[in-house]
Order: C-alpha cells, then sequence, then structure tokens
C-alpha cells in the first residue's frame, strides 16, 4: 500500500472483506453508492455467513476509481464500463509484459 493508495493492489485471498459500512466509510461515499456499483454489475459483493454484504481490498479499490469518474460527472453506468475496460487492458498488460522474451533470447 501507498500513501497515493491507500487500498493496496493485492490478490483476492490475501485480504479480509470490510463490510458494506466500513467500505463506505473507507470510500467516503455512501452504502447506496455501492449497491449502485452492484446494480450496475461493477462490483458483486461476497456474502458473510449471515448473508451481510462484504467487499474486498481489489472491489473497494475499483470502487474508488469508479467514484472518481462520478465525481467529473460521469455517469454511473459509464464510469463503470471505464473501469472494467481499465481493470482489463492492466491485466492484459501484465499478461503482455509476464509472456514476453527479454532481448537477445533465443527463438522457440
Amino acid at each position: 500500500m501507498t500513501a497515493g493508495d491507500p487500498l493496496g493492489r493485492l490478490d483476492d485471498d490475501d485480504y479480509p472483506a470490510y463490510t458494506m459500512g466500513r467500505a463506505a466509510d473507507m470510500l467516503g461515499t455512501t452504502p447506496g453508492f455501492l449497491r449502485a456499483l452492484g446494480e450496475a454489475r461493477l462490483i458483486t459483493p461476497l456474502r458473510s455467513e449471515g448473508g451481510h454484504r462484504r467487499y474486498s481490498r481489489y472491489q473497494l479499490r475499483i470502487a474508488a476509481r469508479a467514484r472518481e469518474l462520478v465525481d467529473q460527472g460521469t455517469p454511473i453506468e459509464a464510469a463503470c464500463r471505464i473501469v472494467i475496460l481499465e481493470d482489463q487492458l492492466e491485466e492484459a498488460r501484465r499478461i503482455n509484459a509476464e509472456r514476453r522474451r527479454p532481448a537477445g533470447a533465443p527463438g522457440v
């Protein structure tokens, strides 16, 4: 985690899940915003044994980016699509970097 990114970038198994109220507090928003992101199919909350919604750090990072776009005037549905595409692009770049051969390596 860094000062500019308090939620960090962790894999799904490496962090706890936060309740809707705690997640909203961490994002500086309302539970209604998180529900709207769920309705827009951006994030699907995990469910605890009691059926309570819980959010992972990865989901909170996604929600934080959507919140930035909404605060800039982007409609929530469009913000969700943008965030999904940005996340897919980041993943594709990561995979490409892992598979790229170093310069001078023998070809296959």
